[in-house]
């Protein structure tokens, strides 16, 4: 898949996750012993990171794991960046054949599949020494599972509603706060020739179904109920589809979207055609300097019974079974999140970080969107399995995968019942479920 400009990591992955399910599930992880030497590389704690930005982020991530410096007696670190393309494959042959990491960042759900494989060790000794009073609420409970913690985050990522300030005016259209005067700016916009909602419905990419799954919830909507079980086909997500129809009816979805990578939708969103979108932060990184203050995010939208919300994903970083001493990896981990502030100072990554102490460096500061992101929409965000209880490893193979891939060119069509394709969902999810 073509990578967005500002945000290769999420754009270049997503596609992938559907793999997860035969990978992690296939018995690739039979061969992970309970410890080793191997994974620690012979006394040294390997750190696998996946690749969350431009080529500068890389080399910022590697400036600070060879810039650690452990106490006597504790290993050093060394740091392999690890691609996209395939990156289920690399990590489920490297553990089975106990060369794997350490420890790692990687997909939202990987940690949840692993750990249901037996790969990952609990992290919840190292998070008792945590400073959870500097975390935004919520980020560090979502990764815990079956009672313990398997994971601990370091970004997310977000979908907000960003708008063209200077096609909205010449439309004469508000900047939306609801459904209905979102509808309406739509249709003011329809007449100046700009499109209103813009969507990437391409299957090689997931910004689509992403979009859809905002909305969805937006309305208070979800894919599974409190227990975690599948449960597409309710009130509030077909009135959620219907809305979106009408969005197709009124020319605010364009049938050009339905084949739209998410480069297309951003030369669009350039250009002007499309005048708003629901898209990760960052976007002004896409324009010239001259035109970045004319991109703007709105507040989040309150949808028709008073609910806010978004889709987000909790980046993480896991801990693996398969090294010498959870020690030493959890003296690096504990550096490594005191120091990954630079990558905020240093603008080489678009997530949004999940320290307040971060939020509040002047460097992030300076950028409006990104203020507004942090006090508006991240306390709104919700993940994947929203709704229930907690996430689980299944959703690893729901995020990315073919089931919403086929949703998603559904909806941007706007012929089919919103009843009709949440049932056909729901078989596609349940297909793929525990």
């Amino acid at each position: 898949m073509s990578a967005h400009p500002s945000n290769p990591a999420r754009y270049s992955r997503r596609s992938v996750l559907g793999l997860g399910a035969a990978a992690f599930g296939g018995g690739l992880l039979t061969a992970c012993g309970g410890s080793g030497s191997a994974g620690s590389g012979g006394g040294t704690v390997k750190f696998w990171d996946m690749v969350w930005g431009p080529a500068a982020y890389t080399t910022a991530a590697r400036k600070v794991t060879q810039a650690y410096q452990p106490k006597t007696g504790r290993a050093a670190a060394s740091y392999q960046s690890i691609p996209w393309a395939n990156f289920v494959q690399t990590f489920s042959s490297a553990i089975a054949s106990n060369t794997g990491p350490a420890v790692s960042t990687g997909a939202g759900f990987q940690a949840f599949q692993f750990y249901a494989q037996g790969a990952i060790a609990p992290a919840d000794d190292f998070v008792r020494t945590m400073d959870q009073s500097d975390f935004i609420p919520g980020v560090i409970d979502a990764l815990k599972y079956q009672g313990s913690y398997i994971a601990v985050p370091w970004a997310t990522d977000i979908r907000a509603l960003w708008y063209r300030k200077s096609l909205l005016e010449k439309a004469g259209a508000e900047v939306p706060t609801d459904w209905d005067t979102l509808k309406q700016a739509c249709v003011k916009l329809k007449k100046i020739g700009a499109s209103g909602f813009g969507m990437a419905g391409a299957a090689s990419t997931t910004l689509g179904s992403q979009q859809i799954l905002a909305m969805m919830y937006n309305n208070g909507g979800g894919l599974y109920d409190k227990s975690g079980k599948p449960d597409c086909v309710t009130d509030r997500n077909i009135e959620t589809l219907e809305f979106l129809r009408e969005l197709v009816s009124v020319g605010a979805i364009d049938k050009r979207f339905v084949s739209y990578t998410t480069d297309n939708l951003t030369a669009d969103f350039v250009s002007g055609k499309a005048a708003m979108t629901l898209a990760p932060p960052g976007q002004e990184a896409n324009f010239p300097a001259a035109l970045q203050d004319d991109v703007v995010v709105a507040s989040p939208l309150t949808g028709p019974h008073g609910d806010k919300g978004t889709i987000r994903w909790i980046n993480n970083i896991m801990m693996y079974k398969n090294t010498a001493a959870q020690a030493d990896t959890e003296a690096f981990l504990a550096y490594y999140l005191d120091h990954i502030k630079t990558y905020w100072q240093q603008h080489v990554v678009t997530t949004m970080p999940v320290r307040k102490s971060i939020i509040a460096l002047p460097e992030f500061q300076k950028n409006a969107n990104n203020v507004k992101i942090a006090a508006e929409w991240q306390p709104v965000g919700k993940t994947l399995g929203t709704l229930s209880d907690s996430l689980f490893p299944s959703l690893n193979a729901v995020d990315g995968g073919q089931a919403l891939s086929a949703f998603t060119q559904q909806v941007m069509q706007g012929t089919t019942p919103g009843k009709s394709m949440l049932q056909t969902l729901q078989k596609g999810i349940e297909a793929v479920s525990d």
